[in-house]
C-alpha cells in the first residue's frame, strides 16, 4: 500500500482540505511527535526533505517555526501561532508561509481519536479563501503528506516499542 492509499483526503466545501490517516500508536505519543522538535525534526517532510529548524512554543497564543531543506538546498519555510491545544486529542493552529504562493492564513486543526492504542489523525485545514485552496490543490500535496506520514510511523512505531518495554 502507497502513501498516497494510506492517507484520505478530501475537499469538503470550498475553503476546506480533511486529510486522515490512523498511526499504530497511542494518541499521546502522536501528539508528542506533533509538537516536539527532537521528534518532528525525525519526520516533518516528504521524501528529500528534512526540518532543519525547529522551533516551539507550545502553549495558546505561542508561536512554532519551521524550516525545511530540500533537493538543490531549496528553504521553505512555515510558522503560526498555536490556539488551541488540547493534550492528546486536539491542537489548532495557524500557518503561512515565508514565501506563500497563496493568499492568506490557514487555519489547522489536528483532531487524534484513539481506539486500541491506534490513533486516528484527522488534519482540516481551513483557507482564506475558494482560490487560496484551489491553489493548494493543484499542489502534490497528497504525496508529500503521505510521505511524511510515513515517516511519521516509522517514528511512531519506534516510540510505541519503547514505550512496551518500560511498561
Amino acid at each position: 500500500m502507497s502513501a498516497d492509499e494510506r492517507l484520505h483526503v478530501v475537499a469538503p466545501g470550498d475553503r476546506d482540505i480533511v486529510m486522515s490517516r490512523t498511526f499504530n500508536a497511542p494518541a499521546n505519543l502522536v501528539f508528542d511527535a506533533l509538537t516536539t522538535p527532537h521528534l518532528l525534526t525525525r519526520w516533518y517532510g516528504a521524501r528529500g526533505w528534512s526540518l532543519v529548524a525547529c522551533t516551539v512554543d507550545l502553549h495558546v497564543g505561542g508561536r512554532y517555526r519551521f524550516v525545511s531543506r530540500g533537493p538543490d538546498d531549496a528553504e521553505l519555510a512555515q510558522s503560526g501561532t498555536y490556539r488551541e491545544i488540547e493534550r492528546p486529542s486536539r491542537l489548532v493552529f495557524t500557518e503561512v508561509f515565508d514565501d506563500q504562493s497563496y493568499p492568506g492564513e490557514t487555519l489547522i486543526a489536528h483532531d487524534l481519536t484513539e481506539l486500541a492504542d491506534t490513533t486516528t489523525l484527522t488534519s482540516t485545514l481551513h483557507y482564506s479563501s475558494p482560490e487560496a485552496r484551489e491553489i493548494v490543490l493543484r499542489y502534490p500535496m497528497t504525496r508529500g503528506v503521505g510521505q511524511s506520514f510515513d515517516r511519521l510511523d516509522a517514528v511512531l512505531t519506534e516510540l510505541a516499542h519503547a514505550q512496551e518495554k518500560q511498561s
